[in-house]
């Protein structure tokens, strides 16, 4: 999604991207939801599980029709890969140096909080104050809002009216603007239900005066969720079009999320004060603040990599000769 797509289309692409991802996550939504409308139990049926396990591997199986990287060309012929093979000692030193690479070490503190807010949202809004059936009900809008706000950003960040790094600053002001708003609604919300709700108390999506108010917010933490997590990659994908150098960055990037959200998981199992938790989640993301507007300030209206340039015009070139050779041929005959 950042290393396929041409400069001026990869908001695009991620946001393609990040709408599939999400279908899974509607459907995981759509599914207890269902199962569990006329239950009364404050867990999943069984059910649910298996329907999850039977997804998961379907999609194991329909990852083998995807067509090979090397087979994959651009609107305008030239190549998506770039074929540069190294060894594991090499890809170990190289991956090492991105501890020390001032872009990355700006992207670390957004990194590691882009998944630390899950916890808090999932735990401690839609777990601790709806009921089974509503739970699943709002993860449908969760998911499926983060579709809405991930394809409405990638308009913003493929804006050509606009140079790149001015998109940048634009969509930086976007997200520091949403992400506020969400954590001084959770705050409002936090100190309504100090303590959440018991089970027998839990509010019902049905329940029209009671549920508007976090359901809606709710559905607000999904949207800043897309729009935090498009903005992340897109900033990756303006660094460089160099694939082997954006996989490189991915893996940074989604290393260090999962070593957030892991830390955030543990917090809620040590039973951390839920207030407390919420702080973190926005101290996290005022400290991410500033190492974003750097990497931000450091974005080139072109990452054009020379060694990528020549091997696309190279393609290119080669695309419009065979062409011309097919139409000699076809009028030869």
């Amino acid at each position: 999604m950042v290393s396929y797509p041409r400069e001026e289309e990869k908001g695009k692409y991620i946001a393609i991207f990040w709408v599939i991802f999400n279908l899974g996550g509607m459907l995981g939504g759509i599914l207890p939801f269902a199962i569990n409308y006329h239950s009364d139990s404050g867990s999943l049926a069984d059910g649910v599980y298996i329907a999850f396990v039977i997804l998961e591997c379907l999609g194991a199986f329909l990852g083998l029709a995807l067509a090979p990287p090397s087979k994959v060309t651009r609107d305008d012929g030239s190549s998506v890969v770039l074929v540069k093979y190294t060894n594991l000692g090499t890809e170990t030193v190289e991956i090492l140096k991105l501890f020390i690479n001032p872009l990355m070490l700006g992207l670390l503190p957004m990194c590691f909080t882009s998944n630390f807010f899950y916890t808090y949202q999932f735990d401690n809004i839609n777990g601790a104050l709806f009921n089974v059936r509503t739970r699943g009900f709002n993860n449908i809008f969760y998911w499926g809002f983060q579709m809405v706000g991930s394809y409405a950003i990638s308009f913003l960040l493929d804006y050509s009216k606009l140079g790149r790094k001015t998109r940048g600053y634009v969509a930086f002001g976007v997200v520091l603007v949403f992400f506020n708003a969400i954590w001084g609604g959770s705050l409002a919300l936090h100190n309504k239900y100090p303590d959440g709700l018991s089970l027998d108390n839990r509010i019902d999506f049905k329940d029209s005066s009671r549920a508007s108010g976090p359901i809606i917010l709710y559905i607000f933490c999904g949207i800043g969720d897309a729009l935090y997590q498009t903005f992340a990659y897109w900033i990756i994908g303006a660094l460089s079009n160099d694939n082997q150098l954006l996989a490189r960055y991915i893996g940074f990037y989604k290393g260090m999320q999962s070593f957030g959200g892991a830390i955030s998981w543990q917090l809620d199992a040590k039973e951390v004060a839920p207030k407390n938790q919420l702080v973190a989640n926005w101290v996290l993301f005022a400290l991410s603040v500033p190492s974003m507007l750097y990497v931000v300030w450091r974005i080139k209206e072109h990452s054009e990599d020379q060694n990528v340039r020549s091997k696309a015009d190279g393609d290119l070139e080669n695309y419009a000769t065979n062409v011309t050779d097919d139409k000699a041929s076809v009028a030869a005959n």
